[in-house]
């Protein structure tokens, strides 16, 4: 309500500052030769006039993640509507006054497409655009998410270690903090920061980060919203933090991140105490096994071979931290011990499907995209990604999973050419991130403005 009030305000004093003192911008919009005052070193600068019915405008997609095409469309409303001219202004960031920047015709129903190919829209802007005599549109505001990307020099560490993580924001924003974020919970907002990091002058951050706990995380890079740009945060990426080895009693786990409904062996090698050669045969070990920070409890149990090893085989449903016991020692001890392994997490991934309504659309068309995700995460946040030019995941969507562990997207492509697009489920404490096969689409063409939905 606020905001609407401050709009009509805004719009009651342009008019009244029209009224009392006409500038040559005003001049420019009422003369019936107004496109040479636009072109015209001197009147190259306008203010938005206020908006009538003669003109619509609309954009798609709308917010888009920086360097997204888009794609603008109205219609002149009247009788003489067939190849009449079309001007486009815009206003980028903070700055106060419009600029013109393309022009085209409208076509024999007075339909008109104006395209802003990939890479030109890079922050907030705002857009009106201005036809025949008096005809001009409201002024729409395109929001744009800053693109952050987000590595890691390690994705398998011990506790205690550092990790260095790196990335960059695009568009160049120098000088700015970045957070890095850990996953603790199932919704979307359940991110807490770990560490923060200041842009060089390139926009690009690096920070160190060490893990004092066994178990697998979940993490992201997030530039917050500022004038220029919506909030943007980075592709998650996961950790495997496990503890330095009990050189007498060992543990390794067959991989550190396997998908849902996949097989893991837990697997070691008991020495005589005191050392690191002579094996232990025939003693009897516990495997216990902590899932999702849970307490530890006794899953499996065998004896160690003439060689001193032993080997389990599990198949857990979710991140699950393993510890093997000698039998009779306490499951709940802390750190290394004669008696017991380190502790070596594994972390299980969403299994995420993708489908498509179709595979080929022209600029500005839009496709259903939809799945499921496994094990069910009803309720949870999902996120549509696009590969970048750069080979970066972008997320340009979020939807919340619907009972049965299914999720369903619309999305409308904003330039031509060959798009990639995928799915993901950004983790959290009891499952890993876990991401779609891609799917390539190709765009080609434009959409007729009569298939988009209706600008205003």
């Amino acid at each position: 309500m606020r905001r609407g009030r401050l709009a009509l305000l805004s719009v009651a004093l342009c008019g009244v500052v029209a009224m009392l003192a006409p500038s040559v911008s005003a001049a420019s919009y009422h003369n019936p030769h107004q496109w040479r005052y636009h072109h015209h070193p001197r009147h190259h600068r306008h203010r938005p006039p206020r908006h009538n019915y003669g003109l619509t405008i609309a954009a798609t997609p709308n917010p888009i993640v920086s360097g997204e095409g888009v794609l603008i469309y109205g219609k002149l409303v009247g009788s003489d509507v067939a190849n009449q001219r079309i001007v486009l202004y815009h206003r980028i960031g903070l700055q106060t006054q419009f600029t013109p920047i393309t022009v085209t015709r409208t076509n024999a129903f007075g339909f008109y497409e104006i395209t802003r190919a990939e890479g030109i829209v890079g922050t907030n802007r705002s857009w009106f655009a201005v036809g025949p005599g008096r005809s001009h549109s409201r002024t729409i505001n395109e929001y744009v998410f800053s693109a952050v990307t987000l590595a890691a020099s390690t994705t398998t560490v011990n506790t205690g270690a550092p990790v260095q993580f790196s990335g960059t924001v695009t568009p160049a924003h120098p000088n700015q903090e970045v957070l890095l974020q850990k996953q603790v919970g199932t919704s979307d907002d359940d991110w807490r920061t770990i560490g923060s990091a200041v842009t060089g002058s390139d926009s690009s951050f690096t920070l160190s980060r060490s893990f004092l706990r066994p178990g697998s995380y979940t993490l992201r890079a997030l530039f917050p919203r500022d004038p220029r740009n919506l909030a943007g945060q980075s592709d998650p990426v996961t950790i495997t933090v496990a503890q330095p080895q009990n050189p007498s009693f060992t543990i390794a786990a067959s991989a550190p991140v396997i998908a849902d409904g996949q097989s893991e062996t837990i697997s070691g090698t008991l020495f005589m105490p005191g050392s690191t050669t002579t094996p232990r045969p025939s003693v009897p070990v516990i495997l216990y096994g902590s899932t999702a920070g849970r307490a530890f409890r006794a899953l499996a149990s065998t004896t160690t071979g003439t060689d001193g090893t032993y080997s389990f085989t599990q198949v857990p449903e979710f991140n699950t931290v393993y510890r093997v016991l000698i039998q009779g020692a306490p499951p709940q001890s802390v750190g290394p011990r004669p008696r017991k392994t380190a502790d070596v997490p594994v972390g299980v991934q969403d299994l995420v499907s993708m489908g498509a309504s179709a595979t080929t659309a022209p600029q500005g068309g839009t496709v259903t995209i939809s799945g499921a995700v496994t094990p069910d995460k009803s309720g949870r946040p999902i996120y549509l990604q696009r590969l970048d030019p750069t080979g970066h995941w972008q997320v340009v969507a979020t939807s919340t999973i619907a009972p049965g562990s299914t999720y369903s997207f619309q999305y409308t492509f904003g330039q031509p050419g060959t798009v990639e697009l995928r799915t993901k489920v950004p983790g959290g404490p009891w499952n890993l991130s876990g991401a779609s096969t891609p799917v390539t689409f190709t765009v080609t063409g434009v959409a007729p403005a009569t298939s988009l939905p209706p600008a205003q």
